[in-house]
């Protein structure tokens, strides 16, 4: 069973994204179906601001970054993902994406982090990715690994 709650703490991502919630459960949904993985997960869009202190006080990296997961640990309980407005928006308009298909995407690749997979090493990273491929194409959405070198 999945729970999926999500929390819009910067009302910034209404005006850069049609319906960022529901994206967002669809794609946390999607990702953790894909590594058929159960449990509850909250996802947190909010502003650069907040995640600078998230990342900062977990990762003791002082800076904005455009996703951050963390595991529970607790049966019942896979976990949060958080994603920066700000990062998000650059990241997208940089490589000349939707910035909902960019958010999707971060999310997915947030959900799959809470799920085990992870993306240290070559063989890791290239199972993720095709992971995240499928998810997207699951959403309709473009690969973000399509075209990339």
């Amino acid at each position: 069973m999945l729970d999926i709650s999500v929390v819009l703490a910067a009302p910034g991502w209404r005006a850069a994204v049609k319906r960022p919630e529901a994206l967002a459960r669809r794609a946390a949904e999607a990702a953790l179906r894909e590594a058929g993985a159960s449990g509850a997960v909250t996802v947190l869009l909010t502003d650069d601001a907040a995640v600078k202190r998230l990342n900062s006080d977990h990762r003791s990296k002082v800076k904005p970054t455009n996703v951050l997961s963390f595991p529970a640990g607790m049966p019942g309980q896979l976990g949060d993902v958080a994603l920066a407005l700000g990062v998000v928006r650059r990241e997208a308009r940089e490589a000349g994406r939707k910035t909902s298909s960019h958010m999707a995407h971060l999310v997915a690749h947030g959900a799959l982090h809470l799920a085990g997979h992870d993306h240290l090493e070559a063989g890791e990273a290239r199972r993720m990715e095709r992971a995240e491929a499928r998810v997207m194409r699951r959403l309709g959405l473009p690969n973000p690994w399509r075209g990339i070198t």
